[in-house]
């Protein structure tokens, strides 16, 4: 009898510490799972205690049973390190957003500009695009009347490109603010695909019928807004795909 009460407050004391712990723990760990503790509060205070807790208890376990006095060091640090798949898809998200404004821009200076054509004649080097011919000057550009429903048509649809591309930007913003997590930007996906189409067929109407030799011309080549309609063909396809498969998170 007096062995047992001699041992008694020592094991009271014991229990009363390891409980203590784990209920601290506990408490900790959600606190910091609810965003009321960064990793500077958490790390060092409870990988401490963990470590004086499992130097004080572990001589007092039993071999036979195996009982865990606590959490190990690599879960604690487990449960310290914030989550970064979130911060991946933030980054991501970004870069698209960045690639569709640049999108918007290229598709822009593409119609805009009248490079689309570029060679040279005696009076020196000329271009033209789809709406001037410009050699020194600027006029209107002038086709035979079986070319003026081809060329209306690919105005048309690379000025539609620029109307859907700027739609699907919008609708990217506001899904971004209103969409619930876990669901995918469909309507923005959606969107940037007819502006892909778009592209598709008024660059493709523009190559078939005003890419070849034009009378009074030399050395006829491809300007640069000529190839920026392309590579904003490749962009919008490729955005408007990631837009489908992405999550919100």
């Amino acid at each position: 009898m007096k062995l047992f009460f001699f041992f008694l407050p020592r094991f009271k004391g014991r229990l009363i510490h390891s409980n203590s712990f784990k209920t601290e723990w506990r408490d900790t760990t959600l606190a910091y799972h609810r965003g009321n503790l960064n990793q500077q509060q958490v790390t060092p205070l409870h990988y401490g205690s963990a470590l004086r807790h499992s130097s004080t208890a572990a001589p007092h376990a039993p071999a036979s049973t195996g009982a865990s006095t606590g959490p190990s060091p690599p879960e604690l640090s487990a449960l310290a390190t914030p989550p970064r798949k979130d911060a991946k898809m933030l980054v991501l998200l970004a870069g698209i957003f960045v690639v569709h404004i640049a999108t918007v821009i290229m598709l822009f200076v593409s119609t805009i500009a009248n490079v689309w054509m570029v060679g040279n004649t005696t009076m020196g080097r000329a271009s033209w695009g789809l709406w001037l011919m410009c050699n020194g000057t600027c006029r209107q550009l002038t086709v035979s009347s079986s070319e003026a429903a081809s060329l209306k048509a690919a105005q048309a649809f690379m000025i539609l490109s620029i109307i859907f591309s700027v739609i699907a930007l919008v609708m990217f913003i506001v899904q971004l603010f209103t969409l619930e997590k876990g669901k995918r930007f469909y309507i923005t996906g959606a969107i940037m695909l007819v502006c892909w189409l778009c592209i598709l067929i008024g660059a493709s109407i523009y190559t078939a019928r005003f890419t070849g030799l034009r009378s009074g011309f030399t050395n006829v080549h491809h300007g640069y807004s000529f190839i920026l309609a392309w590579i904003c063909f490749c962009f919008s396809f490729i955005i408007g795909i990631l837009y489908l498969v992405l999550r919100k998170k």
